[in-house]
């Protein structure tokens, strides 16, 4: 089966890839010749993931998946959220997000924060699209100061629950037991094996 991951970001598709397997053919934007800035909104992950969705879905008719993902800092209401891509600004800077987040907490002393991956699926079916929500989150800590070179993002700030290492430290296949994107990718994956054997 083949099916568009509406990113062409690099990293995403390789841990995609290496979740899903051999059982789904895995396209990115570009492999479809899909070069557009696609808007992103909305004010909920949710929201964002499925108009990326909804925009392939509607100008390629294809069966498509987006997500979205945003650090939840709790000692700052919930920030960056939809944000963390541009927090610093529309250049997707992973350091200047970082410094900012960082300067932004400051000495504060509550660096709870968690991870949250929503996955907006669009299964084109005898000219019928349905849509199906998967969620994925990981609980962790902001740490002071950078550690680790693997990963990406706000990675090397970022300390699960139950782990002395950052994600940035893990390394990807490790990681990919564990993050927030990997649980929403493994309940995607359920559904993908569910609908081709259906019990």
């Amino acid at each position: 089966m083949k099916i568009v991951f509406a990113t062409n970001n690099s990293h995403k598709l390789t841990e995609i890839r290496q979740i899903l397997g051999q059982q789904i053919e895995v396209l990115s934007l570009s492999d479809i010749g899909c070069h557009a800035d696609i808007p992103e909104t909305a004010d909920t992950l949710e929201g964002n993931a499925l108009q990326k969705a909804q925009y392939v879905c509607d100008h390629y008719h294809i069966s498509c998946f987006a997500d979205d993902t945003g650090l939840e800092v709790d000692a700052l209401n919930g920030e960056p959220g939809i944000y963390s891509a541009r927090y610093a600004g529309e250049g997707h800077d992973s350091e200047a997000n970082m410094q900012k987040l960082l300067s932004k907490l400051g000495d504060n002393n509550n660096r709870n924060a968690r991870f949250r991956t929503i996955i907006a699926l669009l299964l084109v079916k005898d000219g019928e699209v349905e849509q199906h929500l998967f969620e994925g989150s990981v609980e962790g800590t902001i740490i002071r100061e950078h550690r680790g070179t693997t990963g990406f993002g706000y990675d090397p700030i970022f300390q699960p629950d139950g782990y002395d290492t950052t994600f940035a430290e893990m390394g990807l296949e490790a990681k990919n037991k564990i993050s927030h994107r990997a649980k929403a990718v493994e309940q995607l994956a359920e559904f993908f094996k569910n609908e081709h054997n259906p019990t």
